[in-house]
């Protein structure tokens, strides 16, 4: 996150605030997707993330690239859940 220069509570308010929520079938995670302001512009934000037991273990996070989510519905690897 420090190298992407991404605040420590952004992943906190994408999980819980995110009305789009996938499962990547290619690699089993849970995925929620938010617009949010980041490095002063509106973005498509991801994260990655596994639930274990009642703890939820974020994997990754990141701004999604112009229709990359978009090209990742449609090829089917996420599905919505």
């Amino acid at each position: 996150m420090s190298i992407r220069g991404i605040g420590y509570d952004l992943p906190r308010k994408i999980f819980v605030e995110s009305r789009e929520r996938y499962i990547d079938d290619e690699t089993e995670h849970f995925i929620a997707t938010m617009e949010i302001e980041l490095y002063n512009k509106l973005r498509e934000v991801m994260i990655a993330y596994v639930v274990e037991g009642d703890v939820a273990r974020l994997l990754t996070i990141h701004p999604l690239k112009e229709g990359q989510k978009e090209n990742r519905i449609k090829s089917g690897r996420w599905r919505k859940i």
